[in-house]
């Protein structure tokens, strides 16, 4: 039967009370690796428990007995220290590691901070017997965080910050939290002092930090804590200092992004005094130096380039000009901004009171479309006890080496760590999502295959079973467009009709953005057709499934995408491309992070991508990937491939008809039709040559 005639009866009956949905709750367990028997060495020859021994306890045993008399237990003696230190007793060596097994954690030191060594020349001989060192990268074993209630007895973060988490139902720490809380609030402590000493790194000043975590694991929260301990930690070492000084910078590559984590870190700052700000245009703070020249006229002609990687998405929302107010300086302690929007205050300026800098979605900052913006911010930064956090799911090695180029180049960074934690696999998909590839072979075929989805039948097993809401993904802006005038009139009337649809693309005004993603949060919205403009970091709890109608550009983008559903633990999430004929060829890449997806979630291959496809699909160049992710398929731009069910007939008939139209219209203005051409109901009724 039809899920949709089944919602539309719903809305009949309940039409006088609307239902009120109910709150998605937070897992229980929001950890997506959790293996206790990992890394842990069995024995051999330990001795099974003899069924003898059993029964002899058994029959000691009398039920029928009189209760005996509790004595009362001697207190045990507590220390005098006990009082003063109530922390955590730091773990050893053996249980950190086992701990960071389980939960596929590691850690590597990126920057060298070794003794250069004299070049010895050797025999070419002698090099050739000796096995090569992977690029002399140390492993490190800082101590995990267990629990969130040790944040308050072990780190000392302020008690209201720990009551604000406790309030939001954080309880167990997911893993990029379990492993890089510790190391950013207290790294001293985090790591032993013999592990600094032998590495010959000191983190008494704080380390630069760079983390490879899954979607939805929870990244956001693992840089606005110690973001807003470190503001709370400088007012209590200050009494005088109680003014609002901007200390942190979070940038993010989209507008959306950044009001989500204005949102996320204004709930955890209630009541602590910190203040959190979202930045928009024309807004001014303290800052070192004067702009060269007059910056109204950029501002107003700021491109929106936060869209996405995609030329397409990145269009400029130009707005009319209207008279500038008067601006006030704003005073605040974390920053949140999109790169262009600081990028065009700054202009000359410097931020010497920036502590922190931290960039969500670093691999998309740190690409050509951002880096000048993303860079000239790090640069105004000029503090010398700046740090740097960088932080996404997918980290390329260019971008690892950019950041170190960056970090040598300041000399008083040079002594500071770069830290590296990579959760699971590198670039790899949530193992909680089911994918599936569905091979539709031409255009049409697609919105025929997406029609089945939205109109599933009990007798089709070929199609993966998707609960709305869901998103679905397009190449361009004109494609997302096409594709909603498509499925508009899909939804019955009954159950909300068009208004359960929408399109979402860089485009539309900010706030006709803002009000459909709150309509998608709200569950009005059923169906979200978009571009690349959304698979950055936004986070949609209640998401059941992702359609890829057009094949995503590069395999991290593919990460991305899906990665909106599935995330802080949630099963059944369903992941679903679409290819054609002509996307074959670039299939490849999905195909290996979707095989690795699988493998992590300990599915066999046949369950997942068969053997036979693997070995089919062709191989890519690097040539041909950096054309893909750049301009995507060269088919799909502009008005190339219509999204259409109406046959190639039939829109050059229409066509046709509308250019009669249009003519027949311009000659009447010049004065030129005679009184035979007549135009009735679209159709020429007589032509008097």
């Amino acid at each position: 039967m039809d899920i949709l005639k089944i919602l539309s009866r719903g809305t009949k009956k309940s039409a006088a009370q609307p239902t009120v949905p109910k709150p998605i709750t937070k897992p229980s367990n929001p950890q997506l690796y959790n293996d206790p028997t990992r890394g842990i060495k069995r024995k051999r020859n330990e001795e099974p428990v003899s069924n003898q021994d059993v029964d002899d306890d058994l029959e000691d045993i009398n039920f029928f007995a009189p209760r005996a008399t509790k004595k009362p237990s001697p207190e045990p003696e507590t220390p005098e220290t006990s009082k003063e230190d109530t922390s955590k007793p730091l773990l050893d060596e053996e249980e950190v590691r086992q701990i960071l097994r389980s939960h596929r954690l590691k850690f590597t030191l990126l920057s060298s901070h070794e003794r250069k060594k004299s070049k010895v020349k050797k025999s070419k001989k002698k090099e050739e017997d000796k096995p090569k060192e992977k690029d002399g990268k140390k492993q490190l074993f800082p101590q995990p965080l267990t629990s969130f209630s040790e944040l308050r007895s072990t780190y000392n973060i302020s008690t209201r910050l720990g009551d604000n988490l406790a309030k939001q139902g954080y309880r167990i720490p997911t893993e990029v939290q379990l492993g890089s809380l510790p190391l950013l609030l207290q790294p001293d402590r985090a790591i032993s002092s013999s592990a600094a000493n032998e590495l010959h790194f000191k983190t008494k000043h704080g380390v630069h930090f760079l983390a490879v975590a899954p979607t939805g694991s929870g990244k956001t929260l693992a840089f606005l804590i110690p973001a807003i301990n470190s503001v709370l930690r400088r007012r209590a070492g200050d009494a005088a200092q109680k003014d609002h000084v901007l200390e942190v910078i979070v940038v993010a590559p989209t507008r959306e992004l950044a009001h989500q984590i204005v949102n996320e870190g204004r709930k955890l700052a209630q009541g602590t005094g910190v203040k959190i700000v979202g930045m928009k245009k024309g807004m001014q703070f303290p800052a070192e130096g004067q702009p060269e020249g007059d910056s109204k006229d950029e501002e107003a002609s700021e491109s929106d380039q936060e869209a996405g990687s995609s030329d397409d998405d990145a269009g400029d929302e130009k707005q009319e000009g209207k008279p500038q107010k008067a601006t006030t300086i704003t005073k605040t302690d974390i920053l949140v901004t999109t790169p262009m929007l600081l990028r065009n205050f700054l202009k000359s300026r410097r931020l010497p009171t920036v502590k922190s800098l931290v960039l969500d979605e670093a691999d998309v900052l740190l690409d050509p479309l951002f880096r000048e913006q993303t860079l000239g911010i790090w640069s105004a930064c000029t503090s010398d006890s700046l740090r740097v956090a960088c932080w996404s799911a997918t980290m390329g090695s260019n971008v690892e080496g950019l950041i170190l180029e960056q970090l040598k180049s300041r000399a008083s960074h040079s002594s500071i760590p770069l830290i590296r934690l990579v959760v699971g696999l590198k670039d790899t998909a949530v193992p909680s999502i089911n994918h599936k590839l569905i091979y539709t072979a031409t255009e049409q075929g697609k919105l025929f295959a997406l029609r089945q989805l939205l109109h599933p039948s009990s007798s089709d097993d070929s199609m993966s079973n998707m609960r709305l809401p869901f998103l679905v993904f397009t190449q361009t802006i004109e494609r997302a467009t096409a594709l909603h005038d498509e499925l508009k009139f899909d939804i019955p009337v009954e159950a909300g009709g068009s208004s359960r649809i929408a399109a979402l693309h860089s485009s539309l005004s900010d706030s006709a953005r803002s009000n459909i993603v709150a309509r998608f949060r709200a569950g009005e919205i059923w169906v979200l057709i978009t571009t690349d403009l959304l698979m950055r970091g936004i986070d949609f709890r209640g998401v059941n499934g992702v359609i890829n109608y057009d094949v995503p550009t590069s395999a991290a983008a593919y990460v991305h995408r899906v990665g909106r559903t599935g995330r802080a633990g949630h099963e059944g999430g369903v992941a679903v491309t679409f290819y054609t004929t002509e996307d074959v060829a670039y299939l490849k890449s999905i195909a290996n992070v979707i095989s690795l997806s699988e493998k992590q979630a300990g599915k066999t291959s046949e369950e997942g991508i068969p053997k036979w496809l693997m070995d089919s699909l062709p191989k890519v160049n690097k040539e041909e990937k950096k054309k893909l992710k750049k301009r995507g398929v060269e088919s799909r731009r502009g008005n190339k491939a219509k999204i259409t069910t109406q046959s190639a007939w039939e829109r050059r008939k229409e066509h046709n008809k509308r250019g009669a139209i249009a003519g027949s219209k311009k000659r009447k203005i010049q004065g030129g039709v005679s009184d035979t051409q007549v135009i009735d109901d679209g159709e020429w009724s007589g032509i008097d040559d």
